[in-house]
């Protein structure tokens, strides 16, 4: 990356995300065509909605999938016109709008159901609880509510285009429940057969689920987190050449030494056992850097990892510069690809006890957010030094 960082920022590399949409299409179609949805709901995991979809379409990506009717309807109103599912609804919620826009929305329940019938002739997808136990159908109404289905779909006021539901164990391979949600759910299929439905897509994998479990691919898989370049299940995923497309850096704000005894920030929860330097990041919890980062964490400074000294405050936190005093405005890395060893998404979420998922989606508050394409970079910089050399 050229020029010099802003306070501090968010930078998302839209070629990345095209890449990784690109191996996981063609992973899944190795036995056969299967669809592939990518998953932009809570703002495209922090990486923006609007762009990461744009650039998962031109990846390949089938299908867009959102949480909520209104992510939807921002997409919709970005442009993007391809198949997009959502599902998560409250009472309440516009189904008008979703479905005048094709958007194609989902029920859990024969209520929800005479709602969005209601509102239609609308495209709704059913989701069954295969054990989750979250949203979706319970096993004891699959048959009520796929009969509710047919009835509607009958008298013209909805068509029901999928049959799906989501895995909770499919990180750890071996767990039991991965077995029996994959049962259920070929259940579930039969039951809505039984009851005259013909859905377009079945759908039960996720990110995890999509590189581990053949089996559970069904017509379609939908890919959130691996879309993003971060492993879906650390330790068990094959190496597939995806690439983490979020940097989160800063500029230093000052450097100095501190003695040996001396305490650092907030309760002095570290105190240096030997005369140093530290620096400041302007980034904090405001930012939506993890409160618990503070004496596990590491940032990228200069050439080498730096760790998080105490506790991380509101606006901002402090490293150990190893006796080093780099000027203000020296490059911070606080995660990124990896490739130069600065520290990962993943690894940030080792060292706070969480997930990938909630790292990189929770960073934001105050820090800009700018995308990038490498793809284009590396396209204008080999037809610069094209026009030097002739």
């Amino acid at each position: 990356m050229t020029g010099p960082a802003p306070r501090a920022e968010i930078v998302v590399d839209l070629a990345a995300v095209r890449h990784n949409v690109r191996v996981l299409k063609d992973l899944v179609s190795v036995d056969g065509p299967v669809q592939l949805m990518t998953v932009v709901k809570a703002d495209g995991y922090g990486h923006g909605m609007v762009e990461v979809a744009a650039a998962a379409r031109d990846g390949g990506a089938d299908w867009l999938g959102v949480a909520t009717i209104d992510e939807a309807l921002a997409l919709r109103a970005a442009g993007d016109a391809g198949p997009l599912l959502c599902w998560l609804s409250a009472p309440g919620d516009d189904f008008a709008a979703a479905v005048a826009a094709g958007v194609e929305v989902t029920a859990y329940t024969v209520a929800e159901l005479d709602e969005i019938a209601a509102a239609g002739p609308a495209r709704v997808q059913l989701k069954v609880d295969t054990g989750l136990s979250r949203g979706g159908a319970p096993r004891a109404e699959w048959d009520r509510i796929f009969t509710a289905a047919a009835a509607h779909e009958s008298a013209g006021r909805i068509s029901v285009t999928g049959v799906w539901s989501h895995f909770a164990a499919s990180d750890e391979p071996e767990h039991p429940a991965n077995d029996r949600q994959e049962a259920a759910f070929r259940d579930a299929l039969a039951a809505a057969d039984r009851a005259g439905l013909d859905p377009e897509v079945t759908h039960l994998a996720n990110s995890a689920a999509a590189v581990l479990r053949p089996s559970s691919h069904f017509d379609l898989v939908r890919c959130g987190i691996a879309s993003y370049g971060l492993d879906p299940a650390p330790g068990v995923t094959p190496r597939l050449g995806l690439r983490p497309a979020m940097t989160v850096r800063a500029r230093l704000l000052m450097s100095k030494p501190i003695d040996a005894g001396d305490g650092v920030s907030y309760g002095h929860t570290w105190v240096a056992d030997r005369a140093t330097s530290v620096g400041v990041v302007p980034a904090g919890y405001g930012e939506g850097i993890p409160r618990a980062a503070g004496n596990t964490a590491s940032v990228w400074v200069g050439d080498s990892r730096r760790p998080i000294r105490g506790r991380v405050c509101m606006d901002q936190l402090v490293v150990d510069l190893h006796g080093e005093l780099p000027p203000s405005g020296t490059e911070v890395v606080l995660f990124g690809p990896g490739d130069r060893g600065e520290p990962t998404a993943q690894d940030w979420a080792e060292a706070v006890g969480t997930i990938s998922y909630e790292i990189v989606t929770r960073v934001g508050g105050r820090l800009t957010r700018r995308h990038v394409d490498t793809d284009v970079t590396e396209h204008l910089t080999e037809h610069q030094t094209e026009e030097t050399t002739r």
